[in-house]
């Protein structure tokens, strides 16, 4: 029997396209990327021994977050230092802009989030992203687990 119902991968994909590229404007009004985003939000919540271990947390491959690192060395957002212990692995640090613009982004995320729950309990917030968690786990990606997001409402 057909279901006229549109499949849930069809409304998740165009509902993910569409908060994405509300999120990716709420970033860039806020002086930032998606990508920038990922990358402070990192540095930020868990410092990195090296450029691949980062790569590997953002999700990226090393020559695009290459790409972007130095896009973001030009802007004062970090530096990098080759380790005296091992000269072909570069260290990733913030600077002082670069933690203003992590508060500034988060700042921004944080709104975006806000935006998006509206007219939503807390439950109803709590379920779809147990719900979401399970479609993606059932797609075959990560199963749930801890968010590397969880508890940047509160510091930092």
């Amino acid at each position: 029997m057909w279901n006229s119902q549109a499949p849930i991968g069809l409304q998740l994909s165009q509902t993910a396209r569409i908060v994405s590229r509300g999120f990716d404007d709420a970033l860039d009004q806020a002086g930032g990327s998606l990508p920038v985003w990922l990358i402070l939000l990192n540095l930020t919540i868990r410092p990195v021994p090296h450029q691949r271990a980062l790569a590997e947390a953002v999700g990226i491959t090393g020559a695009t977050l290459t790409h972007h690192l130095n896009a973001m060395e030009k802007r004062g957002l970090i530096t990098r230092q080759r380790d005296p212990e091992n000269r072909r692995v570069h260290v990733v640090e913030l600077t002082e802009e670069g933690r203003q613009s992590f508060v500034r982004l988060r700042q921004a995320a944080m709104e975006f989030t806000s935006r998006l729950n509206a007219g939503f309990s807390t439950e109803e917030v709590d379920t779809l992203s147990q719900l979401l968690g399970r479609l993606a786990a059932n797609a075959g990606g990560p199963g749930e687990g801890t968010p590397p997001w969880e508890g940047l409402a509160e510091g930092k």
